[in-house]
């Protein structure tokens, strides 16, 4: 019998051979993309031609050569794992309703995606081969931005980049607060629980205000306030009456979300970035020990960052300038890189927003506070505003996108990166210690730390993105091994993984374990009420439906 495993290893999909495995699980049409499981070539070309007569010819794909888009190119793994069936691109929640008909009729699965860019975490791919992705970002309306109440309404198509212009453009005094990258979209990043750099850095609990999702029935629900007929507070009061449905949505696969309200920030009458820099490489502890109680008091009011060596350099710099060899960085080339960028091991970004009299309050408060470090040493805009590394950093501070954080790729030849973020305390010691762990089994397995530690309140996300080559197998292969090791590690010290790449998914769902895995199963009984059809992106965060839970189907 073909297996799934065999299917994959074969590289049939590739070759564009039509295989059928025994149970109907996994085959291939003669263009090269996978059918959706069970589903023959005669079904899921009627349900093409279904599709074509709701969105229209030119927005229905189904050949390999149309698909290249919906792949993961920050893949690990061998791209036919996560090879899509076909895509369709609606414009309207009438047309989405009508898309979801036709999957349910033929039982088909479907990813949902809002500008697909999500590189680093899976990008425009699904989780499971054969799914069909449903691209949104052909619905990219910016449906209202109210100035009095500091708000907007956008799409899933809209990119942190096409709001911020639009603000500019029509003369706003609103800002955004944007993830790194500012192709992403506003609704995708939210949804993903991504995290910013201004004081409205917590995206999903400072921005996320109301939300239009249709269900895979076709119903359509809003959220909230937007639960009344008149929808009048729909995007300035989030919870509306009994239980808050919101969170639902998020990395789940419950819904389509359609439309969102995003609180904005009203522009500061003054705006003034700040960087401190430190050289001992074990001085996250007593940063993350002078942060915590700023934070906690709002003197440090965004979503500061410390940021490690590697990554600060790779804004500007390139490995092979310092270093030809294998392996990660040695400690000679990192003195080389502190000397020629005059930083230190880690470098402090936090900015202040108020009238000139309160940030000249507040920068005493800091300045003494950071001196309290051994070595620390402060640099403004006048100092440091001419390098990438400021430039990147003041502009997330104050809301405007930019593509600089995907220069770091250059820092090898042929490079992609991914991301793996658990969640750590703000406290000094076990910032310490996950650096410290997270930095040794780096440097073992190959690869330079690529890390940072953002501040949210009480919590930090530990970023590490490390680089590898995308045409190395071997290196991809370690590089998914070591992810592996420090998911456990990290579930070793409880702390959990918030977000992740496509191949890593069922892994952290799993690290998810207490009381029998309790919330997993939870998950799994809302899926099977929600989306009793299970056609809504199995494998999204781990939850799988029923049916993709039987034989060569890959559920777990």
């Amino acid at each position: 019998m073909i297996t799934r495993r065999n299917f994959i290893r074969n590289s049939a999909v590739g070759a564009g051979l039509t295989l059928v495995a025994a149970n109907g699980a996994l085959a291939a049409g003669p263009d090269g993309a996978p059918l959706p499981p069970r589903v023959s070539r005669s079904a899921f070309d009627s349900a093409l031609d279904a599709l074509r007569a709701i969105v229209g010819p030119r927005n229905v794909f189904s050949d390999s050569d149309q698909l290249v888009g919906y792949n993961d190119h920050f893949a690990m793994k061998p791209p036919e794992e996560h090879a899509p069936s076909g895509a369709v691109a609606p414009t309207s929640v009438d047309q989405i309703q009508r898309v979801l008909a036709v999957a349910r009729e033929h039982g088909i699965p479907v990813w949902t995606i809002s500008t697909g860019r999500n590189l680093g975490y899976g990008g425009a791919a699904p989780r499971m081969p054969g799914t069909l992705v449903l691209d949104l970002k052909r619905m990219n309306r910016i449906i209202e931005v109210n100035e009095k109440h500091c708000y907007a309404i956008v799409e899933p198509g809209v990119s942190y980049t096409e709001l911020y212009r639009h603000l500019r453009r029509t003369g706003s005094r609103l800002w955004i607060d944007c993830a790194a990258p500012g192709w992403g979209g506003v609704v995708g990043n939210l949804l993903d629980r991504g995290v910013g750099y201004t004081p409205m850095g917590e995206h999903f609990l400072q921005q996320q205000c109301g939300m239009q999702v249709v269900l895979s029935d076709g119903t359509v629900v809003d959220t909230g306030m937007g639960g009344q007929a008149g929808q009048a507070a729909m995007s300035v009061y989030r919870y509306g009456n009994g239980p808050w449905v919101d969170g639902l949505f998020t990395q789940s696969n419950l819904g389509v979300v359609t439309r969102m309200g995003v609180q904005l920030m009203p522009q500061p009458p003054g705006y003034r970035p700040y960087m401190v820099t430190f050289a001992d490489e074990d001085a996250i502890q007593p940063i993350t020990e002078v942060v915590r109680p700023l934070k906690l008091a709002q003197l440090i009011p965004n979503a500061a960052t410390s940021t490690e060596l590697v990554w600060e350099a790779a804004v500007e710099k390139r490995k092979d300038q310092y270093y030809t060899g294998e392996g990660a960085l040695p400690d000679s080339a990192r003195r080389a890189i502190m000397d020629d960028l005059d930083v230190g091991n880690w470098s402090f970004y936090g900015a202040l927003y108020g009238t000139e009299e309160m940030m000249d309050a507040t920068w005493e408060v800091l300045r003494d506070s950071f001196s309290t470090i051994r070595g620390a040493r402060f640099f403004s805009e006048a100092e440091k505003g001419h390098t990438a590394s400021w430039q990147y950093r003041a502009k997330l501070m104050r809301g405007e996108p930019n593509m600089t954080e995907f220069g770091t790729v250059a820092w090898i030849p042929n490079a992609a990166h991914v991301g793996f973020g658990p969640v750590v305390p703000v406290d000094g010691e076990l910032a310490l210690r996950q650096y410290t762990k997270v930095r040794q089994m780096s440097e073992e397995a190959g690869f330079d730390y690529f890390g940072e530690f953002i501040v949210g309140w009480r919590d930090m996300h530990h970023i590490y993105m490390p680089a590898f080559r995308r045409d190395r197998p071997e290196e991809k292969a370690r590089l998914l091994e070591l992810l592996d090791r420090l998911i456990d590690d990290a579930t070793e010290d409880s702390f959990g993984v918030y977000r992740t790449h496509l191949d890593l998914m069922d892994k952290v769902a799993s690290s998810y374990s207490w009381n029998d895995g309790a919330l997993g199963r939870l998950n799994s009984r809302l899926k099977a009420a929600i989306d009793p059809s299970g056609i809504l992106a199995p494998g999204k965060s781990g939850i799988w439906p029923s049916q993709f839970c039987e034989g060569d189907l890959p559920c777990g």
